[in-house]
């Protein structure tokens, strides 16, 4: 990024001015001095205390370009400190050598070749420090004339912007995950009513004793597919944080092995990843969302310094542990590790400071380990890291145990409860698909059904006197729109007893008014058995009061 301005008032920026040496006794070599502005010039040791002093780096070179830059004539503390040479290593070198990329370079030739006194050259880019850290600075190349006029010196001043850059390339990340997202969010809701839609009419063909005694293997696999892939869905939306949590308790290994795939993926051709759970019975209470998160987070971070060939180790168990205190009590422990390059004591030291990261540009924020950090303190853990230059780093991360059961998931083709009704249902459904089949359904089982595809439509056949409904079956979405607000109103108002069954991800406050026993939701992909179901014990609930 480079630009050309007209030169701005500072003690560099004044031009044609008579150039003079500071005296020879001070600690720094001869320094051209700019006049001031009433004609008198400055005594040379405060102008030398002057430069010394600035906040920014000061450098100062020859006009003469050289094959590797403008010859540094001088360069002040803050400087060699940005750098981290000191002034004998800089004098005398060509100051290209400062610069990763000798693109910027370039700009600055052409601007010096045909040099005019008060013509300033900006730029930014990134400096190599002495120790190989990068550091992204601004710059601004000004012109020194003696008192001829002609152009003898160029000075430059350098401002440390790494910590800004960071924190924009840390915004700019997070958007572009937002993106992500929030594509996957959008992707995820079509495809959950496509699984609905798959795992609906297995559960219908099911029910048909004729074709459950021809194909009732062949069913229960296309149905079982489709769990896999509703759970698949579900652990994409959670690696983009689209996916609402909460905490529950989970066996870990089964936690683990549930990321498995996924995280294989991430790690072919050039890296293999390994597991060795031995923690079968261990249950811990999480947000198994945000767990996928820390393991997500952890595998990419072992990934990321290893070489080509390395291996990422994933492993669990029991082992007792004393957590700032003489208590010591048994702990489920999750253990990542690789065979990379390792961490120095310095670098381990700071690893979940926010916006601290040794990755090249472009290939980390510094966030990732301190939400792990977050995570797992949030969850009642702790983190213990090990890790030395050329020996891998491992991760171990301690959970309490839980003292109740993982709740156990049964993959099997469930048969259609015999849950009829005579009730009249409205049905909102954008999906032709799923609207089609939940309709025939609830005919099926005896209901009267109104089925629509908006919110708009529905508020016609709710503005009917002859329309009285018992139950509202609505996909609903996180964020209200203004209709779905007026829906809501005029639905509480002119049938305060009706009950509500949500399939999305809805606002809990769209139907604040209204008792919350007359209320359920069902998140996509569902069943056509826990929506019978859930209807019919909605509409069996009598122990509330209407609101008025």
């Amino acid at each position: 990024m480079l630009r050309r301005d007209r030169p701005r008032h500072s003690l560099f920026a004044i031009t044609n001015s008579p150039v003079r040496h500071l005296q020879s006794s001070l600690p720094f070599p001869a320094l051209p001095a700019a006049g001031a502005c009433n004609g008198k010039p400055p005594p040379a040791p405060l102008l030398a205390a002057a430069v010394h002093a600035q906040s920014e780096g000061v450098l100062i070179a020859a006009r003469r370009w050289t094959t590797n830059g403008l010859r540094i004539r001088f360069a002040n503390e803050s400087f060699c400190a940005m750098t981290g040479y000191t002034y004998d290593e800089l004098r005398e070198r060509g100051h290209g050598f400062l610069h990763e990329t000798k693109e910027d370079l370039s700009p600055l030739h052409r601007w010096q070749t045909s040099l005019k006194p008060g013509s300033i050259l900006s730029g930014e880019g990134y400096l190599t420090r002495k120790d190989g850290a990068r550091v992204y600075s601004s710059w601004n190349y000004s012109p020194v004339s003696d008192e001829g006029g002609r152009v003898t010196h160029i000075v430059a001043t350098f401002r440390d912007l790494t910590e800004k850059r960071s924190l924009q390339e840390a915004l700019v990340h997070s958007q572009r995950l937002d993106s992500v997202g929030r594509v996957a969010g959008g992707v995820a809701h079509d495809f959950n009513n496509l699984l609905s839609v798959i795992g609906g009419y297995c559960e219908i063909m099911a029910s048909k004793r004729a074709v459950r005694r021809l194909v009732a293997r062949e069913l229960t696999e296309v149905y079982v597919a489709s769990e896999k892939a509703a759970y698949l869905v579900g652990q994409l939306l959670a690696f983009s944080r689209r996916q609402p949590g909460g905490h529950r308790v989970v066996n870990l290994d089964k936690l683990i092995r549930g990321s498995s795939e996924i995280l294989s993926r991430l790690m072919k051709p050039l890296y293999s990843l390994e597991f060795s759970l031995q923690a079968e019975n261990a249950n811990i209470r999480v947000d198994p969302a945000q767990i996928q998160q820390v393991l997500l987070n952890l595998v990419l971070n072992a990934r990321d310094a290893l070489m080509e060939g390395g291996v990422v180790t994933v492993a669990s168990e029991v082992r007792e542990a004393c957590p700032g205190g003489s208590l010591r009590r048994n702990h489920a422990v999750l253990i990542v590790s690789d065979n990379g390059s390792g961490m120095s004591d310095e670098v381990r030291a700071r690893i979940f400071e926010p916006f601290y990261t040794t990755k090249e540009n472009g290939r980390g924020t510094g966030l990732g380990l301190t939400l792990v950090h977050s995570v797992i303190q949030q969850c009642g853990g702790f983190i213990q890291v090990t890790s030395a230059p050329g020996k891998g780093s491992t991760f171990e991360i301690f959970f309490p145990l839980a003292n109740r059961r993982a709740k156990q998931e049964n993959h099997y083709l469930p048969p259609l409860p015999a849950t009829r009704g005579r009730e009249h249902v409205l049905l909102i459904e954008e999906d032709v698909m799923v609207r089609a089949m939940v309709a025939d359904i609830f005919r099926a089982n005896g209901y009267t059904v109104v089925a629509v595809a908006t919110t708009s439509e529905a508020l016609e056949f709710l503005m009917r006197p002859l329309h009285k409904f018992e139950l509202l079956i609505a996909q609903t979405r996180a964020k209200r729109t203004h209709t779905e607000e007026i829906f809501a109103q005029i639905l509480v108002r002119s049938l305060p007893a009706i009950r509500i069954l949500t399939t999305g991800n809805t606002d809990p406050a769209l139907f604040a008014n209204l008792n919350l026993a007359q209320q359920a939701n069902l998140p996509k992909p569902f069943t056509l058995n826990s929506l019978l179901r859930a209807a019919r014990h909605l509409l069996d609930v009598t122990s509330f009061t209407p609101a008025n």
